[in-house]
């Protein structure tokens, strides 16, 4: 059986890469997404303070307690099917913790 070291530091580097630049995009994406959704529920909220709409609150975070749910389900398929998923994750955190 014959060994090449050249091919797994290739699937390891290559994911630890892939893993730090999905990690630190995500990051940057989702300070934005994070703080355009917070202006629009602030939006409702003032409009629905001064009478204009009415919200189902109770409706509106069972939403987004769905959204999150898909996500990571999402998350774990993306996960199991790349190479280096270990060098991928460790590099996904590390990207994470950068951005």
């Amino acid at each position: 059986m014959d060994l090449s070291v050249a091919g797994i530091t290739g699937d390891v580097g290559v994911g630890a890469v892939a893993g730090f630049l999905t990690g630190f995009a995500l990051k940057k994406v989702m300070k934005i997404a994070m703080a355009l959704i917070g202006a629009y529920l602030l939006s409702l909220f003032w409009l629905q303070q001064k009478g204009v709409i009415t919200i189902n609150t109770d409706k509106l975070f069972n939403l987004t307690g769905n959204l999150t749910s898909q996500v990571v389900s999402l998350s774990q398929k993306a996960i199991g099917i790349l190479p280096g998923t270990g060098a991928f994750i460790a590099g996904f955190y590390l990207g994470f913790q950068k951005g």
